[in-house]
């Protein structure tokens, strides 16, 4: 038996990303990483879980914040020289498929908001359902206005939730190791300048196969186009000869990526973030600081 439900790669680093700007405690990243940070804390609720910290370029500070909210026992801190978003996602996964912890994987960005006690019922969802490879705790309001995710969903009820297939999403996932080791050529594809969506789109295989969309594409909108050709450059291995893999998402979301424009829709996710605001932070950091548990 694993000695954790689940194994997380939290990445981190100390910029605001420009998609959260307007955004409730977007003037101040260090309270913006901690409300985040506090709200995936509350929603594993009693999972137990065993957290790798990937501190890209950061002060000693966010350090703290993980210290605040994990047990010594449970967390690893791993500091790391600026080195980026595409090498750290390639760290999480060196880290989440050589852990012996736990057989659940979760890859987080440290730029998103979670519901309290939610999410549980994404690790009862992948374990009920044969279909299901990854779960995505984030309903992308693209996956309703983009022409790229206009095909037949499967929608399931599951738990008293509603579940819908996606065709892509962002870099924030759950998956199982066993999945993760089997697709894991695919997944390193993004460090070599590939899209996350392009990623996710060989995978499910949806909306790359119609050459008249694609035509479409390239009279009204080069970014889809562009997807869709990175899809095929990085990908057509595993289109033309790997698995389809199935991706899933809860409706309403559980989580939202911190996106002033691209808020997962039916949750009042701005006046969550400020709830999730610590008075107190600023004096935390200081007693981390004096107690030594920060370097």
């Amino acid at each position: 038996m694993a000695a954790y439900d689940l194994a997380v790669a939290y990445r981190i680093y100390p910029k605001v990303a420009k998609p959260a700007l307007g955004l409730p405690l977007s003037h101040d990243k260090l309270q913006l990483a901690d409300a985040c940070l506090r709200s995936f804390r509350d929603s594993l609720g009693t999972l137990r879980v065993r957290i790798w910290a990937l501190l890209d370029g950061c002060p000693p500070e966010y350090a703290g914040l993980f210290a605040r909210y994990f047990d010594p026992a449970q967390l690893t801190l791993i500091p790391l020289d600026s080195i980026g978003n595409h090498r750290t996602f390639n760290r999480q996964i060196d880290l989440l498929l050589q852990q012996q912890d736990a057989d659940l994987v979760y890859f987080a960005e440290d730029d998103y908001i979670y519901l309290p006690g939610q999410f549980r019922s994404m690790i009862s969802f992948l374990h009920s359902h044969h279909d299901v490879d990854f779960v995505s705790p984030y309903d992308h309001p693209d996956c309703y206005t983009l022409e790229l995710h206009r095909q037949p969903k499967c929608l399931r009820v599951s738990d008293n939730r509603h579940w819908r297939t996606a065709n892509s999403t962002c870099l924030t996932f759950l998956t199982t190791r066993e999945i993760l080791r089997q697709t894991e050529s695919t997944f390193r594809t993004y460090a070599k300048n590939n899209f996350d969506a392009s990623v996710w789109l060989s995978l499910t295989k949806q909306a790359i196969w119609n050459p008249l969309q694609f035509a479409r594409y390239l009279a009204t909108n080069r970014w889809l186009a562009k997807i869709t050709l990175k899809t095929w450059f990085y990908g057509w291995r595993q289109i033309l000869f790997g698995h389809r893999r199935r991706l899933w998402v809860p409706v309403p979301g559980i989580a939202t990526h911190l996106d002033v424009n691209a808020l997962s829709p039916g949750i009042p996710w701005k006046s969550m973030i400020e709830s999730q605001a610590p008075p107190d932070l600023a004096e935390d950091m200081a007693s981390f600081r004096t107690s030594g548990r920060i370097h």
